[in-house]
């Protein structure tokens, strides 16, 4: 089974590339390598922390997404998605805060619709149409 975060992260990242530069996801990996250590929160520059946001927000949205399925099957990315801006908004050590807030919430969009994608592909969540 594989990490449906991390494969959300990876593909957002892919599909990111365009606006936020080729080293995104070399970054993202390095963020998705280093949030297996036991180090604390670092803040990053860009495009370091694009991919830090982009790995905290995917395993965020898993978890919301896990969570919301719990009283819904197929909960709607929308609802994900304030979940998981509701949540960052609490939580000011998130890496990403120097960027744009049409560029956060665009950032937050794709990563969930990746993550949910993986989940779904993965079989890890009911297929949706």
């Amino acid at each position: 089974m594989t990490d449906p975060a991390a494969a959300g992260a990876r593909a957002a990242a892919a599909r990111l590339t365009g606006s936020h530069g080729p080293d995104l996801a070399p970054e993202v990996e390095a963020a998705l390598y280093a949030r297996s250590g036991t180090s604390g929160p670092v803040q990053y520059t860009d495009p370091v922390a694009v991919a830090a946001l982009i790995v905290s927000v995917a395993q965020l949205a898993w978890t919301v997404y896990q969570d919301r399925r719990r009283t819904d099957p197929e909960p709607p990315p929308e609802v994900i998605a304030r979940h998981v801006r509701v949540r960052l908004a609490r939580e000011p050590e998130v890496p990403g805060p120097e960027l744009e807030p049409a560029d956060r919430d665009r950032i937050i969009e794709v990563v969930i619709e990746e993550t949910v994608r993986s989940a779904a592909e993965d079989g890890t969540a009911p297929e949706t149409d």
